[in-house]
């Protein structure tokens, strides 16, 4: 892609509409003073060698007019308020069609500070350098003008021999950056990334310049990727390859990662309110009112059933899920009562985990009912109810708070929707008091949805799907009082778990039970 640059041949046009800049978001409520202890919310994380600053406060380069054709343009920022002896890895970009709500990560080489005051000998490269040079890849007056008041120049920093590039810069001048205004990082401080969300894209003649946010490749529970905040630049006509990397934290230790006083508190704080449907038949209820109210055990080749203990402590823990056993309802007149669940006894399920690279904390926060209601299927304007389809025992689902280890804020919520689910920004979420967001529950299914309505789970293109009926109601559950964590390898043995979590078979031969939680 670096040699692209020739393309953007036409003077720029000093004219062009104005378009509206996104307002910067804040949560509704100022953040409280988090129990202190350990790296959280300290502002700064080390990741080995190096250590990053979040930085959420831009100023504006320029603004896309392009997509005001199709949508409302997107607008890049340069970081500010860079502490003393930290640099920038690159710019921040996105779509104008939301609330200004992003970061970059700033950097600081811990070992060259170290050297400064002759604590340190090692002979290593350093963690940072300035880049080479630059290459311009797109600039807004390609091929004819300006899409606005101001060209834009999108340029991608060349990095020495053994280092990684985590960004572009974006000005208004086809002279070329100055090679302090960002680093490049010691490629063994990296690690790869993909494209993701679609920030804008700008289309010219026969091809198409695409501008993505960028986030690492691996982003399981003890991945060491984390994302920058910057975006990656390519022409998908060409089948250009990433330029761009994401950093590694080299530092097992997961100092920035809440401990249990400091989880509770985040709980007690950003617990949302989980609304059912007001019709909903199919309600909530917490494990040990399923086990004591009749929930039934069963062996294969058996035909009576076992009853389960409160706390689940005979239920065969380990193994796989194999088939072996599984549990069902009673097979007795407790079998209706125990269908519609306890809305008084429900409970959330909080299993707590480092995501990208520990500078985020997931709280991925289970629901359980006892069953899983029939489907409505929607073809066009015709509703059917299933008598039988998609009605199965033990239904669990979640969400998902990811909170930021720099500060302690809320940042995004996961909504797990059947065999799939989506991710909201803080700046997208509905809120009923101060920072707890609202999570609607679908009708029978259970599915989670950050507002109200009817989502269809099929084509929206030709109507036909099954019908998820979201809305607030008089049935609901405080997740912010009504949880008990369950999980939090990170900790140790500092969380006991249940004995119910080491059930590893299906409930009425479904796989919905206790293995769902290794797989959010």
């Amino acid at each position: 892609m670096s040699g692209w640059g020739w393309l953007c041949w036409t003077p720029c046009l000093d004219s062009g509409p104005v378009y509206p800049e996104p307002k910067s978001f804040s949560l509704p409520s100022s953040l409280p003073r988090w129990p202190q202890g350990g790296g959280f919310a300290k502002g700064r994380i080390c990741i080995g060698e190096l250590e990053v600053v979040k930085i959420t406060t831009f100023q504006k380069i320029w603004s896309s007019a392009l997509l005001a054709r199709k949508g409302s343009g997107a607008t890049f920022y340069k970081p500010t308020g860079i502490p003393d002896s930290f640099f920038s890895l690159g710019h921040y970009g996105q779509a104008n069609d939301k609330p200004l709500h992003g970061f970059v990560l700033v950097v600081r080489d811990v070992e060259a500070s170290r050297e400064i005051i002759g604590s340190s000998s090692h002979t290593r490269l350093p963690a940072l350098e300035k880049p080479l040079d630059y290459t311009l890849v797109w600039c807004s007056n390609f091929g004819r003008n300006c899409y606005l008041g101001s060209c834009g120049y999108f340029w991608l920093p060349l990095p020495p021999e053994g280092y990684k590039t985590l960004g572009y810069v974006v000005t208004t001048s086809p002279k070329k950056p100055s090679l302090e205004e960002i680093r490049c990082v010691r490629s063994d401080l990296t690690e790869t990334c993909e494209t993701h969300e679609m920030i804008c894209s700008l289309e010219e003649e026969f091809l198409v310049f695409q501008v993505r946010n960028a986030r690492p490749c691996h982003r399981g529970i003890w991945s060491n990727g984390l994302p920058v905040g910057t975006f990656s630049c390519t022409y998908i006509n060409l089948g250009d390859e990433m330029e761009i990397c994401c950093l590694k934290n080299s530092d097992s230790s997961l100092h920035a990662m809440p401990n249990l006083e400091q989880i509770n508190a985040l709980i007690h704080h950003y617990g949302p309110t989980l609304f059912f449907h007001p019709k909903e038949m199919y309600l909530p209820s917490s494990v040990s009112w399923f086990f004591k109210n009749g929930a039934t055990l069963y062996k294969k080749g058996e035909t009576l059933g076992e009853s389960i203990e409160v706390d689940g402590s005979n239920l065969p823990s380990g193994g796989t899920n194999d088939g072996e056993y599984w549990i069902d309802l009673p097979n007795d007149d407790r079998k209706s009562y125990v269908k519609h669940g306890s809305l008084e006894s429900a409970e959330l399920y909080a299993h707590v985990k480092p995501a990208l690279g520990g500078t985020f904390t997931d709280i991925a926060m289970w629901v359980f009912c006892p069953f899983n209601g029939p489907a409505t299927l929607k073809i066009g304007v015709i509703n059917i109810s299933m008598s039988k389809i998609g009605q199965h025992v033990g239904d669990w689902e979640h969400f998902t708070l990811r909170i930021s280890n720099f500060t302690g804020e809320l940042w995004s919520i996961y909504f797990s929707q059947h065999s799939g689910g989506e991710w909201v920004d803080a700046s997208g979420l509905e809120y009923i008091a101060d920072n707890k967001a609202i999570i609607y529950s679908s009708k029978s299914g259970h599915a989670s949805y950050p507002h109200p309505g009817n989502y269809l789970q099929g084509s929206e293109k030709i109507g036909i799907g099954v019908r998820n009926d979201a809305a607030q109601s008089m049935l609901s559950v405080d997740s912010s009082s009504k949880y008990q964590i369950i999980a939090a390898e990170y900790l140790g043995n500092i969380v006991s778990e249940p004995s119910w979590l080491q059930f590893m078979r299906r409930e009425n031969g479904v796989p919905k039970f206790l293995t769902v939680l290794d797989q959010s």
